[in-house]
């Protein structure tokens, strides 16, 4: 059976603060559904019951950034692969905060930036689902894979900044805005 409440309770956070993945889908209209799996969990951070963030690193595409400029709703999926099953599900509107934009350091401070970081997604709450997970599998982490991070450790900045400054639409054709600078995680 599936509950509904307007924000995260202390419950709630403590789910998610135990989970090593979530999944971010996001929509625009006569685009393709992006759905994402996200891991490093220090990435995410609950800012209040009704508000939470997550700091992006620049990957393949930037189709959350294209869908939210675009529409701005946003789905956040957490699953227990432990005990208790359990899958909990953030629905809310989001935006891209980029580093040369005013938010930035207020959000920033959330956070320990991170080599190739591109964007801090701000999420306001609108509602918070839990439903069973009992189909779910019970699953243990081997570890976290530092591919990514790696990849951009030591990254020409210049270099970084202009790849990103040429990627500005989604694979839809959405307009996206792209970062100015490169954040080296130091």
């Amino acid at each position: 059976m599936a509950d509904f409440t307007d924000t995260l309770t202390q419950k709630h956070i403590a789910m998610i603060e135990a989970q090593p993945v979530f999944f971010v889908a996001t929509a625009a209209l006569d685009a393709r559904i992006n759905l994402s799996p996200k891991g490093l969990m220090e990435t995410f951070r609950v800012l209040s019951p009704s508000r939470v963030a997550y700091l992006d690193l620049s990957g393949s595409g930037n189709e959350t950034n294209a869908h939210l400029l675009a529409d701005g709703r946003i789905t956040l999926m957490f699953c227990n692969f432990q005990q208790p099953a359990l899958i909990l599900r953030i629905y809310g509107t989001g935006i891209p905060v980029l580093p040369q934009d005013d938010g930035w350091a207020d959000l920033a401070q959330h956070f320990t930036m991170l080599p190739g970081t591109r964007q801090i997604f701000d999420i306001n709450i609108d509602s918070v689902q839990t439903s069973c997970g009992w189909g779910v599998p019970l699953m243990e982490l081997d570890h976290h894979r530092e591919t990514l991070v790696k990849y951009h450790t030591g990254r020409d900045a210049k270099e970084f900044v202009e790849h990103r400054q040429a990627a500005v639409s989604s694979i839809d054709g959405l307009p996206t805005r792209p970062t100015d600078r490169y954040i080296s995680g130091e």
